[in-house]
């Protein structure tokens, strides 16, 4: 916890993107990559993920990461897409946990640095798990909707891993699932 506090704190963490390919390419398609995180110690080595995210949500501390994460990813796409007019984005997946889709203050914030980082709505794609979509369906189905509503995708990640599955797919407003 304190490994993980000090590098939120000295912003030793690192975002990375995984390209989400197309088994069959589309003309206009345009790219569309998940964002990953990475800790980095005070010697700069990585940390993987299953080395410091179990203890984030653990202890309570995911949202915090998960506020990171947003922030340095719409920074980013205010940086380089925007600046550099990078054609050709379709589409960034970014994480989210099921403690920051309940937090009450965590939609607001979303919607506050989507605006300060003048981020698109529809380039974004917030991902959570499909566990997490259903400890708290009603609240997790009000946060995507009120997303969706500026535009904001959702993907329903580690689909069939749970044991609802199926039957509450048909009740959340999903874009995508990716199956587990």
């Amino acid at each position: 916890v304190s490994k993980l506090t000090a590098a939120i704190d000295a912003d030793r963490l690192v975002l990375y993107c995984q390209e989400i390919a197309p088994i069959r390419q589309e003309p206009d398609a345009g790219c569309h990559f998940e964002v990953l995180v990475r800790m980095l110690d005070a010697n700069g080595k990585v940390i993987p993920p299953g080395s410091f995210l179990p203890a984030a949500e653990r202890y309570n501390m995911i949202t915090s990461l998960d506020r990171w994460v947003v922030s340095h990813c719409f920074s980013w796409y205010s940086g380089h897409c925007m600046v550099t007019g990078m054609a050709g984005l379709d589409t960034i997946a970014i994480n989210l946990s099921g403690a920051s889709v309940t937090a009450a203050a965590f939609l607001q914030y979303i919607k506050n640095e989507m605006l300060h980082y003048e981020v698109p709505a529809s380039v974004i794609c917030f991902e959570i798990t499909e566990t997490a979509a259903i400890a708290n369906i009603e609240v997790a189905t009000k946060f995507i909707q009120e997303l969706k509503q500026l535009g904001c995708r959702f993907s329903l990640d580690d689909f069939g891993s749970g044991l609802s599955s199926f039957a509450y797919l048909k009740n959340l407003p999903v874009d995508y699932i990716k199956i587990d």
